[in-house]
C-alpha cells in the first residue's frame, strides 16, 4: 500500500509541474514537434500573434504580388532571352570577321608552276648527289679539320661584309669587321681560326649587297627558285652577283669570274658548311604541307629579318 501511495504521489506531482510549465512557456511537445506537425505549431503561434502583424504581413505580400501583376509573359521571355544572349556573348566563339591576323612578310610568286619544278629538281639534286656527298665528306674530315675551313671561307668573306657595313651607314660594324679580318689573318694563321673572337671576344655583323638594297627601300620582287642555289628574288639575285666580285676566290683566275677554281671552291664551302647541317631540311619538309611553301615563307621572313636589323 505504501508503494501504491508513494507511486501516486510522484505521478500527481509530475502532472502539476508538466501544467504548470505548459502555462509559464511553452509546451515541451511543441518544441520538439516532428516535421509533419511544423505547419500545425506555425498555425497556433500565428493565432496568438497580434492582429495589426497579420495585417502588415498581409499588405507586404499583396505589394509583392502586384510587382509581378504588372508582368506579362512575353515580357519576362523577353527578359529571360536577353540575359541569355548576354551569357551567350559573354563565352560565344569570335567570328572569323572580328578576328585580326597578322599577316608575315609576302612575297609575289608570278611563276609558281615554274619554280616548283625547279624546286622539285633542287630536292632530287640534294638527294641524289648533295646530300651523299656531304655525308661521305663528314665521314672523311674530321669535324675539326672542318671547322678550319669554315673559318678560313668566313675570313676570305670578309670584304663583303665591311664593304657592305659602310654602305648600310654602319662604320662601326664596318671597323669590327676590319679588325676581325686583320687578326685572323695574323694570329688566326690565315684565318684558319675565328682567333677574334675566341681570344678576344669580337662579334661582326653579317651583311649582303641584297640586304643593303632591301636597307635603302628595294622590294623583293618576285620569288624565283634558282637551280642549285635555291630560293632568290631579282634584288637578292643582284646582291648575290655584286658580293661574288668582293670575294677573293673570284680573281684565282685572271680571265675569269667564274673560273673552275673559284666554283670549285665555292662548292667546297658549300659541301663543308652542309656537313654541319645535315638533316635540317628533311626535318623542315617532314613537317611542312607544303614543302615548296614553306621553303618560300622560311626564305621571306629569313630575308626580312636581315633588312630590318
Amino acid at each position: 500500500m505504501m508503494f501504491l501511495q508513494k507511486i501516486k504521489k510522484i505521478t500527481g506531482l509530475t502532472a502539476s509541474i508538466f501544467l504548470i510549465s505548459c502555462l509559464l512557456f511553452k509546451c515541451p511537445f511543441m518544441l520538439y514537434a516532428a516535421p509533419d506537425d511544423i505547419d500545425k505549431t506555425d498555425s497556433v503561434i500565428s493565432e496568438k500573434q497580434p492582429e495589426s502583424a497579420k495585417r502588415s504581413d498581409e499588405a507586404a505580400s499583396e505589394k509583392t504580388l502586384d510587382n509581378f501583376e504588372g508582368v506579362k509573359a512575353e515580357e519576362m521571355s523577353t527578359v529571360l532571352a536577353s540575359a541569355e544572349e548576354k551569357r551567350s556573348d559573354a563565352y560565344e566563339d569570335v567570328t572569323s570577321d572580328e578576328i585580326e591576323f597578322e599577316e608575315g612578310p609576302r612575297i609575289a610568286d608570278p611563276i609558281e608552276s615554274l619554280n616548283r619544278g625547279v624546286y622539285h629538281f633542287n630536292d632530287k639534286v640534294y638527294f641524289w648527289v648533295w646530300k651523299p656527298l656531304s655525308q661521305g665528306y663528314k665521314h672523311v674530315v674530321p669535324e675539326g679539320i672542318r671547322g678550319i675551313f669554315s673559318s678560313f671561307y668566313e675570313n676570305i668573306k670578309a670584304p663583303i661584309r665591311i664593304i657592305n657595313n659602310l654602305l648600310q651607314g654602319k662604320p662601326k660594324f664596318a671597323a669590327i669587321e676590319l679588325a676581325k679580318f686583320f687578326i685572323n689573318s695574323t694570329l688566326g694563321v690565315g684565318g684558319l681560326r675565328d682567333c677574334a673572337k675566341e681570344c678576344f671576344g669580337i662579334e661582326g655583323r653579317y651583311a649582303d649587297f641584297g640586304q643593303t638594297l632591301g636597307k635603302y627601300g628595294a622590294g623583293f620582287g618576285f620569288y624565283i627558285v634558282l637551280p642549285f642555289i635555291g630560293p632568290s628574288s631579282p634584288r637578292d639575285g643582284i646582291g648575290w652577283l655584286v658580293d661574288w666580285t668582293l670575294r677573293p676566290t673570284t680573281y684565282v683566275s685572271a680571265d675569269q669570274w667564274f673560273s673552275p677554281q673559284s666554283v670549285g671552291l665555292y662548292m667546297h664551302e658549300k659541301v663543308n658548311d652542309t656537313s654541319f647541317h645535315i638533316g635540317e631540311y628533311e626535318i623542315l619538309k617532314e613537317a611542312a604541307i607544303d614543302p615548296y611553301i614553306a621553303m618560300r615563307d622560311a626564305y621571306v621572313q629569313y630575308r626580312t629579318k636581315l633588312v630590318e636589323r
